[in-house]
């Protein structure tokens, strides 16, 4: 039985890896061609989150094989690599941002910045589902505060849709470089929180 669950939690944890990738690919293809800030920085902030994803499949077989032994030196490392990846793209997302308003570029259309992100809400919203069961089944924190990584890309793509459609509704180029600022904001947080987990990596095994 358990094994059957760390399988699931595995086969979660690459659906989210290369959905991310797909995400991410497609973002940042159509931020560059229709001139959305807001839509480009989600599509860096999916790639950020690979990073993050590789450490937690890292995680789980992990868990799986010893139960819960002490994190090794891979999962810090790749916590740190993913909070500086998240903190460099705060700060060019706040460039880039403050440099849109100063010229006053307006995206070209935010159409796909709305399908984007009705798709990735309804996929993080079932993938936070199915996490929360296997983890509480497992009784696992670890994979509990990754159905929780999950959530903030919710919150993400939930910040995207409202930029993108407040965008189309109103033709204020403003909404997009403050979509592009509130992805910032939550990348921010996330690094922050990346930088934690690697310092507290501990556990009572001396």
């Amino acid at each position: 039985m358990q094994e059957r669950l760390y399988r699931q939690t595995e086969i979660l944890a690459l659906i989210t890896i290369f959905y991310n990738i797909a995400e991410g690919i497609v973002s940042i293809y159509f931020g560059i061609q229709d001139r959305t800030i807001a839509l480009f920085g989600f599509g860096m902030d999916s790639f950020v989150e690979v990073l993050s994803g590789i450490g937690i499949f890292h995680m789980i077989k992990r868990l799986e094989r010893n139960g819960n032994a002490c994190p090794d030196r891979f999962e810090s490392f790749a916590l740190k690599i993913t909070g500086t990846a998240f903190f460099l793209l705060m700060a060019g997302l706040l460039f880039f941002a403050i440099l849109t308003l100063y010229q006053g570029s307006k995206p070209e259309t935010t159409v796909w910045g709305i399908v984007i992100s009705l798709i990735s809400i309804s996929t993080m919203w079932l993938l936070i589902r199915l996490k929360m069961k296997v983890g509480m089944k497992l009784n696992s924190q670890a994979i509990v505060a990754d159905a929780n990584c999950t959530r903030a890309c919710m919150y993400l793509s939930i910040i995207l849709f409202a930029s993108s459609i407040g965008y189309e509704m109103t033709g204020i180029g403003g909404i997009d470089s403050a979509g592009a600022v509130g992805i910032a904001v939550l990348s921010f947080k996330e690094g922050r929180e990346a930088f934690q987990k690697a310092k507290g990596l501990s556990c009572g095994c001396d």
